[in-house]
């Protein structure tokens, strides 16, 4: 649920909807959906890399970012997971993690 609370908060074009939940062999699921967004060119990473940058996200790795001073991991932000409309990023199938830093009290 964090991974969507986080993902809503920094990408509101592309929030996800909580439909509901279902379990599937003993599993609990969240069933969610996102807007649908068409690419209107293909996404430059480079121009991603220093959007995130402007936001206090620095690359660690491939396509994996962090922002150290609000503990949040940003991965999986490969040609596929952003799509460029004009100039405006859309951000889908987004994976957040929350660092012990982001816990911390302020």
């Amino acid at each position: 649920m964090n991974n969507l609370k986080v993902h809503n908060y920094f990408f509101r074009n592309t929030a996800y909807q909580l439909l509901g939940f279902q379990i599937i062999d003993s599993v609990l699921y969240a069933i969610v959906e996102q807007p649908h967004v068409v690419a209107s060119r293909s996404v430059n990473l480079e121009a991603v890399e220093r959007f995130l940058e402007n936001n206090g996200f620095v690359r660690t790795r491939n396509n994996d970012y962090i922002n150290k001073e609000l503990g949040i991991i940003l991965e999986d932000l490969h040609d596929e997971n952003v799509i460029q409309n004009s100039t405006v990023f859309s951000f889908i199938d987004t994976v957040f993690y929350l660092t012990d830093q982001f816990y911390k009290p302020v």
